[in-house]
Formats: structure tokens, C-alpha cells, sequence
């Protein structure tokens, strides 16, 4: 296995277009890392740039204590999976998969005996005779991580690879895929838009915009403790509330003012947020806590079972997400007030920097 370091990472391609820039990033070996982010964040010229197709334009890319930089993909001992399974199509399943081993000369029988081992952890075995074309995109994905597999590499990168897949295959391959990561402790960066999909999968998260690395931290640290707005409002689903607001002392006591209305701040947070003027008051659906009263109309409510949906109206016209317990109803046009659970919200500068 290998641990992957990048070392101030920057590609700029012709024309000037700067793809990635100053990404500085640790992999640790047997890691699953994932680099979320929007499209033409850069995340996908990072992986390439880790394969090899692309060589950075600046910086240094290290496997354990190895530069890399000038290596060639096939010396690198990677197993690549993309989004469209990059299967032949004259070839069988088993060919498929033998073919990267017919490549580096293995015997016949250590071939026959790798694929085969392979088809049946991937449970396989049945389509080895069959071509790509006559297989659904679900078997083809896992044909693709077989060949992938069959490799044996000390690095597995995959860009996007379940997104072709409908909603139900793609969580029953996502399960497959964490479960194989695990018991084959291979080191493994995986590229996706999908935060929904990184939380599931990843060990931990790396969060691109615009070229630059935002945040890296575990699902858990990146959810109650987004390190900016930008991190705030791509992770979580439904998104978090974000919300302008104006910090105003009155009296010795510290308020916000937001939504057309003012809310008296805890303690804690009057002592950290003094002197701050303006600022973004991050609030995920689940922490508004919606009650008898007045303040707030009820705009939406979509019941999803386990919990509902909620959009509510403020006095300035502003739509808040809350999400409610299944024991909580509430109605279109009701009045209700809102009140926001502190201690996990958190507040930012107007240019996205956290503040507490």
C-alpha cells in the first residue's frame, strides 16, 4: 500500500487557466480520501495529476517517501475506475478483467486464478463469458473494479465511477465498493460531486472550490464543524440555513438582528462575537426548533416519514429549512415561532471565514 502526499500542488493549463492551485494534501496508507466538490473545482486534474496523465506545473506529488512527478502511469502501480467503465467491448468479462495481467506477463494460471478470485468477491462469477454490451451498468461498474482489483495496485483512484448508475444499484455498489476498501486495505482517492455519496464512503473528505483545497477533515468534522461558508453550504442535505445578520449590543447584552427580527445571543457567543459587526449565522434544518407562537408562518411541508420537511417564512420574507421529528406536525399557514439550538450553529465574516 502507499501513502500519497501533495506538496504544493499547481496545474495551469494553456491558455493560463490555473485548474488546481497551492493544494497541499496527505493520504495516509490504506486511507479511502475523498475530493468533493463542484464541477471545475479541480478535483479531477488532481487525480489525473496522481495517475500521471497531467504532471503538475509546479509542486511535488510523493508515493510514501518517492517523488513522482516524472514516473510514467504504468510504473506508478495504480488501478484506475472511471465514470464511463472504459470496458472493451469485443472482449469478455473474463478478458476484461485478465487483460492489465496479460500486460505485465503474469502466468497463465496466476491470471486465471486472480480473475477468478476477483469475479467471486465481486460476485461475478456468472458473467465471465459474457460481453459488456450484454451486462447491466451495474455489472459493468463491477467489472471495472474487478479488472481494477485484479491488479493488485498499491493506489486505487476512481473518478465519479458510480454516477452513471440509477439511485438504487448506486447504493448497493457504494456498500460493496467501502466494504472491498476495507478488507483489501488499499489506499484509494475517489472523486465525486455527490456529498451524499463522500460522507458514506470516505475515512476523510477533502472539499475543493475554484482550484483551492477548503477543508479536509472526517464527514463528522466537516458537518458540525465546516471550517468556512463555502464548506457550510455544500456539505449537508437539506442544506444548512445561511443567513445575513447584524451583531448589535443593547443594554450590556448582545443581540442578532436577522429574519426582521432580534435574537438575544447566549452568553459564549456574546463574549466571542463582540466587536464583530456583520456577519453569516450558519443554522442546519435539524437545529431550529419550531414551537407555538408567533414570528414565523408556515410556508412548506413535505413529509418524508422518518422526519418532514419544512420551509418556514420569516418577517422579512426569508425561507428557513427545518427538518421535524415524526411526532412534530405542523401545518401550511400556521404560526409558529423559532428559536435555534447555539451550540451547533456557528457564525462567519462576510468573507466566509469562521468566526466561532
Amino acid at each position: 500500500m502507499v501513502r500519497v502526499r501533495l506538496e504544493n500542488v499547481t496545474k495551469v493549463f494553456r491558455g493560463g487557466v490555473e485548474a488546481v492551485r497551492d493544494l497541499n494534501l496527505e493520504v495516509k496508507d490504506g486511507e479511502f480520501m475523498v475530493l468533493l466538490g463542484p464541477s471545475g473545482c479541480g478535483k479531477t486534474t488532481t487525480l489525473l495529476m496522481i495517475a500521471g496523465v497531467y504532471k503538475p506545473t509546479r509542486g511535488y506529488i510523493y508515493f510514501d517517501d518517492q517523488v513522482v512527478n516524472d514516473l510514467e502511469p504504468k510504473d506508478r502501480n495504480i488501478g484506475m475506475v472511471f465514470q464511463s467503465y472504459a470496458l472493451y467491448p469485443h472482449m469478455t468479462v473474463y478478458e476484461n478483467i485478465a487483460f492489465p495481467l496479460k500486460l505485465k506477463k503474469l502466468p497463465k494460471e496466476e491470471i486465471d486464478r486472480r480473475v477468478r478470485e476477483v469475479a467471486s468477491m465481486l460476485k461475478i462469477e456468472n458473467l465471465l463469458d459474457r460481453r459488456p454490451g450484454q451486462l447491466s451498468g451495474g455489472q459493468q461498474q463491477r467489472v471495472a473494479l474487478a479488472r481494477a482489483i485484479a491488479k493488485r495496485p498499491g493506489l486505487f483512484l476512481m473518478d465519479e465511477p458510480l454516477s452513471n448508475l440509477d439511485a438504487k444499484i448506486r447504493v448497493e455498489v457504494r456498500a460493496e465498493l467501502k466494504r472491498l476498501q476495507r478488507e483489501l486495505g488499499i489506499t484509494t482517492i475517489y472523486v465525486t460531486h455527490d456529498q451524499a455519496e463522500a460522507m458514506s464512503l470516505a475515512d476523510r473528505i477533502a472539499v475543493m472550490n475554484e482550484g483551492r483545497l477548503q477543508q479536509v477533515g472526517t464527514p463528522d468534522e466537516l458537518y458540525y464543524h465546516p471550517a468556512n461558508v463555502f464548506v457550510a453550504s455544500f456539505i449537508g442535505a437539506p442544506a444548512a440555513n445561511l443567513i445575513d445578520a447584524d451583531i448589535v449590543e443593547v443594554g450590556g447584552s448582545v443581540f442578532m438582528e436577522a429574519l426582521g427580527m432580534r435574537f438575544q445571543l447566549p452568553s459564549d457567543l456574546a463574549q466571542a462575537l463582540r466587536g464583530a459587526s456583520k456577519v453569516v449565522f450558519m443554522v442546519r434544518p435539524e437545529d431550529v426548533r419550531l414551537s407555538p407562537g408567533k414570528g414565523f408562518t408556515v410556508f412548506s411541508v413535505e413529509w418524508l416519514g422518518r422526519e418532514s420537511f419544512v420551509h418556514v417564512q420569516a418577517p422579512d420574507g426569508t425561507l428557513l429549512r427545518v427538518t421535524l421529528p415524526p411526532d412534530q406536525h405542523v401545518s401550511v399557514g400556521e404560526e409558529v415561532s423559532a428559536s435555534f439550538n447555539y451550540k451547533r450553529a456557528h457564525f462567519y465574516r462576510p468573507n466566509g471565514e469562521l468566526i466561532v
